[in-house]
């Protein structure tokens, strides 16, 4: 790329989700910032930039206008027609960042469902219906980070 911006691995995304991130860039916004102008959250938008969520025709409309991006194009790639095949990447994961989150769930994984279980009963957290957050908490030994996820309890059904 000749901007010199790094565009994550975005293999089988239609081609302007680089230029997203190329306006991103360009123009020194946080995930934060963008989320804020769309009114949503941030994990969210930042999930959208990946393709893993779908924007709204007006959603497009707005991103387009706060990366400096062209419109028609965003919309013509991204919109109505388009649908997120949602997970990226190789299982397991090589990128570090998303290996440990996958090792917390390799490891604490079952306890994290028993401990899920005797307080909800039979049944699921949603990653349909949930949100994301990630904080950071100072710590004299070095700053920690906080991953919350907030998700619904979804029930199994009986028939």
């Amino acid at each position: 790329m000749s901007s010199g911006v790094q565009v994550p691995t975005t293999a089988n995304l239609p081609p302007i989700i680089a230029q997203l991130f190329e306006g991103k860039a360009r123009k020194g916004l946080t995930f934060d910032q963008i989320a804020k102008e769309l009114g949503k959250d941030e994990i969210w938008v930042a999930s959208a930039f990946y393709g893993q969520a779908k924007f709204t025709p007006d959603e497009l409309k707005k991103v387009a206008e706060v990366v400096g991006v062209n419109t028609a194009e965003l919309v013509q790639d991204l919109g109505d027609h388009w649908w997120p095949n949602r997970g990226l990447g190789p299982i397991p994961p090589t990128d570090p960042v998303i290996y440990r989150l996958y090792e917390g769930v390799l490891v604490y994984g079952h306890a994290i469902k028993a401990v899920i279980h005797e307080k909800f009963g039979d049944g699921i957290m949603s990653m349909i219906d949930c949100k994301i957050n990630v904080d950071r908490k100072p710590d004299p030994k070095g700053d920690r980070v906080v991953l919350t996820f907030d998700g619904k309890f979804l029930s199994y059904a009986k028939w």
